[in-house]
């Protein structure tokens, strides 16, 4: 026998360390190669590591919780003969081709018949155009869970994968569900002519970590607030703490950029394979705006300005799951609008799908949040620290306006937009603040709509 060493691997330049959030293989636990054994969290991108070689879980060389550096070891793994023995390692069957899987003892689970699933052994997932590892197929075979309910698990694994534990998450949450429906019934049945105040038993139950929500009387729930979720939390809490926050406004006239995107997103659809929205327009405004005003590019570091030497702009993403991600553009000053549009839109689709990397969602310079896009006119977003300000651009809207003309003034119909900036006034004051957000505004309304890309 041979023991190999796994190590915390690489997720990006600037990330050296990463958080063990979850285990999911133990000590004396057979492991296939490529099988996920721990999960990580740098930031607010969870990911998963698996196993490079196949064979037993001799020992975990750190605890949930601890903080880890890239290339330490994490785990000892028992290999049968030499790590480099290829021809005895066991190969997983093909995701799509096979159903079957290595029989595994599943925890039998009180009052799992409470569930209303197929018999075992009638279950498919062959049509499933989502990957599904054989354990997790294996562990849905058994709890009788059917293709169509294992396409809406939400998957916690990396770029959105169903785990073991969501598996067996949905399954504790849905007998927690109908038992506690039943309860609820009984007592409703119990006192007719009674408001249903209680079980205590179901209102004071703590959640447990696996726990996400918890029904109560009144149809009221008590949930739990995920991992991202209390990270965004604390980060927002401490900002407002650290800095003191001024909010500057300013409307814009945005006629000339949306008459050119009308005019050229067919053709440039066509030609590049790519949609044009205003978003990239938008952060090569800033981008500009930085280069002409550097000082709004800065962090503070104890009684230290840090002025920055890259442009770095992130972008707030909306996730379905409700939370929200900020993707860094690195460089955006030297982009065209070209690779701002394809940076943009791979960034925006690799963050609703989970499959941003680490290195991703690190070191940007200032932050863009584009709250038009949910119909909202302006907003006073809170500073991403450790950056010293952030931009929201609102929703696009026709407006009369007065124009000023050789023949005089006149109203016409304009496309108008507000947009609103925090800034940190520990370092920035109202006049740099100010005639940042002008800058951003006169480039925007000085846009060429003949320009071509």
């Amino acid at each position: 026998m041979a023991q190999f060493e796994l190590v915390l691997p690489k997720m990006g330049e600037s990330v050296a360390e990463a958080t063990i959030i979850k285990w999911l293989k133990n000590p004396g636990d057979t492991i296939h190669e490529d099988e996920t054994i721990v999960e990580i969290a740098t930031d607010k991108v969870d990911s998963e590591v698996p196993s490079p070689v196949s064979g037993k879980l001799i020992s975990q060389t750190v605890k949930v919780d601890d903080i880890v550096n890239i290339g330490s070891v994490i785990a000892i793994i028992e290999t049968s003969d030499s790590a480099a023995d290829q021809s005895e390692k066991i190969q997983a069957p093909d995701p799509v081709a096979s159903t079957t899987s290595p029989e595994i003892q599943v925890p039998e689970t009180p009052g799992l018949d409470l569930l209303t699933t197929p018999s075992q052994g009638t279950v498919s997932y062959e049509n499933s155009s989502r990957f599904y590892s054989p354990l997790v197929k294996s562990i849905a075979a058994e709890e009788g869970i059917t293709l169509e309910e294992l396409e809406h698990i939400t998957g916690t694994g990396s770029d959105g994968r169903v785990t073991k534990q969501d598996i067996f998450d949905y399954v504790k949450s849905h007998k927690r569900k109908t038992a506690q429906s039943s309860v609820v019934e009984q007592v409703r049945n119990s006192q007719p002519h009674a408001e249903v105040e209680k079980p205590h038993n179901i209102i004071h139950k703590a959640p447990s970590p696996a726990q996400q929500s918890t029904v109560v009387s009144g149809g009221d729930e008590i949930i739990e607030m995920d991992r991202m979720r209390r990270l965004i939390a604390d980060h927002m809490v401490m900002s407002k703490q650290v800095a003191p926050h001024v909010t500057s406004f300013i409307e814009a006239d945005v006629t000339n950029i949306v008459k050119w995107r009308e005019k050229i997103k067919s053709s440039f659809e066509k030609r590049e394979g790519q949609k044009i929205t205003f978003t990239p327009v938008f952060i090569q405004a800033v981008a500009k705006a930085i280069k002409d005003m550097p000082m709004i590019n800065i962090s503070v570091e104890g009684n230290n300005i840090i002025k920055k030497k890259n442009i770095n702009i992130g972008m707030a993403a909306a996730l379905p799951s409700g939370n929200l991600i900020v993707p860094v553009i690195r460089n955006a000053d030297q982009l065209n609008l070209i690779g701002l549009t394809r940076a943009v839109n791979d960034l925006a689709a690799r963050a609703r799908a989970n499959k941003l990397l680490p290195d991703e969602v690190q070191d940007g310079t200032f932050t863009l949040t584009n709250i038009g896009s949910f119909g909202n006119v302006m907003g006073v977003p809170i500073i991403n620290q450790p950056q010293v300000a952030i931009m929201a651009v609102g929703a696009i809207q026709k407006k009369p306006a007065v124009l000023e003309t050789e023949f005089g003034d006149v109203i016409a119909i304009r496309h108008k937009m507000f947009i609103s900036m925090s800034y940190d006034h520990r370092v920035v004051d109202g006049a740099l603040g100010g005639m940042f957000i002008k800058r951003v505004a006169d480039y925007l309304e000085n846009w060429d709509s003949n320009c071509e890309i």
